[in-house]
């Protein structure tokens, strides 16, 4: 025999059933949405981490005047209009000359390096000729393939373009939607919310600082030594070599494998040229330059930042997993504000665990 509901009892079952349609309806349309969800959330995320710079420069007083918000956006804009109109007018040309020489020099090329690795041990169980035959017809296919993808390439630069107004006007209005997002919940974990998010908002930005001092150090470097090896096009690798590393490892990785083989072109000492200064490279970044600059801004285990990066990477693309690292950056202080345990216990059990190995004891 049951026992017959009361109104109240009735009506949070209505309650709860409208609440898991209305979230199963918000997940739908989420998924409908799912590039457009990505556009707002890269926007939003390279807004948090310009706003430090936004409020730095609203800090400047020049006599009785300091900048607005939109002055000081406009200021952080014509700064950057203005460095990319020096690398359009000093670093563009010779990198125009170099892919120019690059797509004449290919077809004549070819040849030459596939007699070359003929020669090496096995050469004939590698399927040189067939790998000749595919690069030769992928050559010849170029065009047609840059014609025929010329509509995706539109849209991705809309979805660029789309961005950077998003991202305008999150550092225009992201306080009032802040604010909004923070009423929804009580004033004691808003409280707690609002300052886990600021701890966030700190290594983010700071993460954009570390990435591009990496960048220019990897990008000046390589142009230099890719010089002195009389690499060809070493313009065009040193400047792709430093852009391709906002990718931490994977953009490294790829731009290693086009400047090998650019050197590869001329002789394999070259090559092993270039490989042995990326490999001298990566000790110094791994063993002192991230842990000087990346440790005091995102704070990342190298685990979890290749593990963002693979995560990223199959979400999204490039555009994950360009955003991979703030973004594990911004889960690693949640969880660390609300799901790690910290309590006595707990930290005494993690200090056993990592401890080093006790002592042998004394002779008798």
């Amino acid at each position: 025999m049951t026992v017959a509901e009361t109104p109240a009892e009735r009506r949070a079952i209505r309650r709860h059933i409208l609440f898991t349609i209305a979230v199963l309806v918000a997940l739908s349309v989420a998924w409908k949405l799912l590039h457009v969800l990505e556009i707002v959330y890269v926007s939003a995320l390279f807004a948090v981490v310009l706003t430090p710079v936004v409020q730095r420069i609203m800090g400047l007083r020049i006599r009785h005047w300091s900048p607005s918000r939109p002055a000081a956006i406009a200021i952080l804009l014509g700064g950057v209009a203005f460095a990319l109109t020096l690398f359009f007018l000093i670093g563009l040309p010779p990198v125009l000359h170099d892919v120019k020489q690059f797509s004449n020099d290919l077809p004549e090329r070819i040849p030459a390096i596939v007699a070359r690795i003929k020669r090496l041990p096995m050469a004939d169980r590698l399927g040189v000729d067939s790998l000749t035959q595919k690069a030769e017809s992928a050559a010849a296919s170029t065009a047609a393939y840059l014609l025929a993808s010329f509509p995706l390439w539109m849209a991705r630069i809309f979805d660029m373009l789309a961005a950077f107004i998003l991202c305008i006007y999150f550092m225009l209005e992201g306080e009032h939607a802040y604010s909004y997002l923070l009423a929804f919940f009580r004033p004691k974990t808003r409280e707690r919310l609002a300052a886990t998010l600021q701890t966030a908002e700190l290594r983010m930005s700071k993460w954009l600082l570390g990435q591009g001092l990496l960048m220019l150090i990897l990008g000046v470097s390589s142009t230099i030594v890719f010089g002195l090896l009389h690499v060809r096009y070493f313009v065009l690798l040193g400047i792709l070599m430093g852009l391709f590393n906002i990718v931490p490892v994977a953009g490294g990785v790829v731009t290693i494998i086009f400047a090998a083989s650019a050197a590869a072109l001329d002789s394999w000492s070259k090559m092993a040229g270039v490989l042995i200064f990326y490999g001298i490279y990566l000790q110094i970044e791994n063993g002192y330059l991230t842990p000087r600059i990346m440790k005091t801004s995102v704070d990342l285990m190298g685990l979890t930042v290749l593990i963002a990066l693979l995560v990223g990477t199959d979400l999204a693309g490039i555009t994950g997993a360009l955003v991979a690292v703030p973004s594990a950056a911004l889960i690693a202080v949640l969880m660390d504000e609300y799901m790690v345990q910290k309590d006595a216990e707990a930290q005494s059990l993690a200090a056993e665990y990592i401890a080093p190995a006790a002592e042998p004891p004394p002779p008798a």
